[in-house]
């Protein structure tokens, strides 16, 4: 019997059960003795993420606006870089809940594999925001995302969805092809992050990310119009995934690899 072609694995991934012609980087993925490696990955990019993202703002009110807005911008975009160079390949470095659910609509992760995520990106959060108020107290809200001054929750809510809107078709957009995963992938979700906080910033905070805005939230109590961060993000992914069907219609092997971490020129990880 031939092996089926590279185009029938995904349809196996989305059944949960790896088909075909496989090779050492996709066993790894099917291989469950491997989760804990993706899911502490998930954490501890989060955590970084997080520590960076809300550490600026407290940093800033710790030093007395030492921290200007343009750096506290700039910080996460550089971290996110960052943690996809270094971790990338292991879990696929979504550290986003709305960037792993909006793969798992994208057909490129198993639904299975998305509450593990998600799990491991809060918890990564929660640590950052207890380890920011264990150093320096419960100063800046601890980085909680808030709408600006004068904004409506709204405005917030439309202002998160178009701007997760723009990371998810970004992060989609770069794991649609074998030469856009890694070092492209790095720099074009990195900048956008950067592009999109330059000018929302002062905003809505642009969170783009429910576990980046509820991590502080729950460690500093700071509630005020929460659900924006929660419902904005995931409501831009979604709408992330329609316009890639647009753009590039059905989800592509390499997709799948960069979703889950499988990119085919690392060695299996054992």
């Amino acid at each position: 019997m031939q092996p089926s072609s590279p185009r029938d694995q995904p349809r196996a991934a989305h059944l949960g059960e790896p088909v075909g012609l496989q090779t050492p980087w996709t066993r790894d993925f099917y291989d469950l003795s491997f989760e804990w490696r993706r899911l502490f990955s998930e954490a501890l990019g989060t955590f970084f993420l997080v520590l960076v993202a809300a550490g600026a703002a407290v940093v800033n009110a710790d030093s007395h606006g030492q921290v200007p807005l343009g750096a506290r911008v700039v910080a996460p975009g550089l971290m996110v870089m960052a943690v996809i160079y270094f971790m990338g390949t292991v879990s696929g470095a979504h550290l986003n809940p709305a960037v792993t659910i909006s793969f798992a609509l994208r057909r490129n992760l198993p639904w299975k594999r998305v509450p593990g995520y998600v799990a491991a990106q809060l918890a990564g959060s929660l640590l950052a925001s207890g380890f920011l108020r264990a150093a320096f107290g419960d100063i800046g809200h601890l980085g909680a995302t808030d709408p600006g001054p004068g904004t409506s929750a709204l405005t917030t809510t439309l202002v998160e969805v178009v701007l997760s809107a723009g990371l998810v078709s970004v992060v989609l957009g770069t794991a649609s092809g074998a030469r856009n995963i890694g070092a492209n992938a790095a720099l074009a979700v990195g900048g956008y992050i950067i592009a999109a906080g330059l000018w929302a910033a002062p905003v809505s905070g642009a969170s783009m990310n429910p576990a980046r805005s509820l991590g502080p939230a729950l460690i500093g109590g700071q509630w005020e119009d929460w659900w924006a961060y929660v419902l904005g993000p995931l409501a831009g992914g979604a709408l992330a995934v329609g316009f890639a069907w647009i753009l590039r219609g059905p989800p592509s092997p390499a997709a799948d690899q960069a979703a889950q971490g499988t990119a085919p020129d690392m060695p299996t990880r054992r």
